[in-house]
């Protein structure tokens, strides 16, 4: 099937109660001539999103046009689900668009790789548009006002919201900025200002009610694996740092070693050292425009376990957004990623570094990948980290994050003699606030 004639879909994300209920059902009443069929995710064990949407989706003789996926979510849990129900709507009837309505706690990455990735639904069908409904006076209370406590409800997760809300805008063509009604004038800009420093590229829409023209989310062909796969504020930061030459030869191992739309789970071992970069930067607007700066930190020795957990613990007020990949002295085999949104830090396993490989998996690697950073003695690993707030002292949080990497003596000493909270499996992760220092299993899909 040529990609002309596959179906095209509109995958909704978005934090619970933002509008995508709403924002669907408005679409669905429109008479613009075009047969819609809809898939609806919600993570409870009645679907009262699916009941809503069902009145407005039957298809002519009747026959429901809505595939309710509920008792998960369909980014981790029931992507295989997802998949099987895509096949059947699309053998069973006729339709022209899908609409995919994510749960309140759904990742849009993992979904899009469900439609662009590869398997018999993405035979089927072509992600035209990833939307994120992003609810504007509560992202303005969580992110404006320093408050990403105040993100909102977790509909029975288990995930930081404000992380999970940060992802979700990051990840997305269109920005659809609802309840535009609630958000003062003066507001507007401010908010707008925080959604381009988490996302620069997106099509950003205002709305109230989620009404919203079908031309801005529907038939855009706005989605672009590669752009995807680059467009997070935290990437394009990383992508300014090395236009301005400021890194050395090391490439740009963040991009693909993080969980990107490219590599998710799905490779060997957790990482790629891309070098592909997007040299059109026009869509870029200095960090000064939006009130907030961006800095990367790049070292090429470990982090102290103990005193890096420390650090976690009293991150500076007015980070929005930290992101990348950290060398944690006592993990040597795995690569582990950081994510910061508010007062929440999540560490978790990304895979493992090319160096701790077999001999013959490394050295195939290397020929494949000419350019990457590689080291005598400590091959691939590194830190790479990028910082995005406003106010922040540069200086003082790097010299901060220095004084964690270990000392000349450290590193002559036994690491695995230290203390140390930091995941040592992938099935773990570290969450650190104010409150303290826990490892637990790790929630992310």
């Amino acid at each position: 099937m040529t990609s002309d004639s596959k179906i095209p879909v509109t995958v909704l994300s978005g934090s619970l109660g933002a509008g995508k209920t709403t924002t669907l059902n408005r679409l669905l009443t429109l008479e613009d001539g075009r047969d819609v069929a809809v898939v609806v995710n919600d993570v409870g064990e009645v679907n009262v999103d699916a009941d809503l949407v069902e009145r407005r989706a039957d298809l002519p003789g009747g026959e429901s046009r809505v595939a309710a996926l509920s008792n998960g979510c369909i980014c981790c849990g029931l992507r295989g689900e997802l998949r099987t129900e895509l096949v059947r709507l699309a053998r069973e009837y006729e339709f022209d668009y899908l609409l995919v309505e994510a749960s309140g706690i759904g990742e849009p990455a993992p979904i899009a790789r469900v439609f662009a990735g590869r398997g018999p639904a993405a035979d089927l069908y072509r992600l035209d548009t990833t939307v994120t409904v992003v609810d504007a006076p509560r992202f303005l209370r969580a992110f404006a006002d320093g408050d990403p406590e105040r993100a909102g409800p977790d509909d029975g997760g288990t995930r930081p919201l404000a992380d999970l809300l940060v992802e979700q805008v990051e990840f997305c063509d269109v920005l659809l900025v609802n309840k535009r009604d609630l958000v003062a004038d003066e507001d507007t800009a401010e908010v707008e200002r925080l959604l381009r420093s988490l996302q620069p590229n997106a099509r950003l829409v205002w709305t109230a009610f989620g009404e919203v023209d079908p031309g801005e989310i529907l038939d855009t062909g706005l989605f672009d694996r590669e752009t995807a796969s680059k467009s997070a504020g935290w990437k394009q930061a990383l992508e300014r740092h090395g236009s301005e030459g400021e890194r050395d030869e090391e490439g740009d191992p963040a991009d693909a070693r993080n969980r990107d739309f490219d590599h998710g789970h799905d490779d060997d071992h957790g990482h790629d050292h891309g070098h592909g970069h997007d040299d059109d930067h026009d869509h870029l607007h200095p960090p000064e425009e939006y009130g907030v700066r961006s800095f990367v930190y790049e070292r090429s020795r470990p982090f102290h376990p103990g005193r890096f957990a420390a650090l976690l613990r009293d991150l500076p007020d007015g980070l929005l957004r930290s992101k990348g990949l950290v060398w944690v002295a006592g993990r040597e085999r795995l690569a582990l990623n950081l994510s910061q949104a508010g007062p929440r830090t999540r560490v978790d396993v990304n895979g493992r570094w090319v160096a701790s490989l077999p001999e013959f998996q490394r050295d195939a690697y290397r020929r494949a990948h000419p350019d990457v950073h590689w080291d005598d003695e400590w091959g691939d690993r590194e830190i790479t980290l990028v910082f995005i707030g406003r106010g922040i002292d540069e200086g003082a949080l790097a010299s901060a994050l220095d004084d964690c990497l270990l000392t000349e003596e450290e590193m002559d000493e036994a690491w695995d003699g230290f203390d140390n909270p930091f995941p040592a499996a992938p099935a773990q992760e570290l969450v650190a606030t104010d409150a303290g220092i826990k490892t637990k299993l790790s929630t992310t899909p």
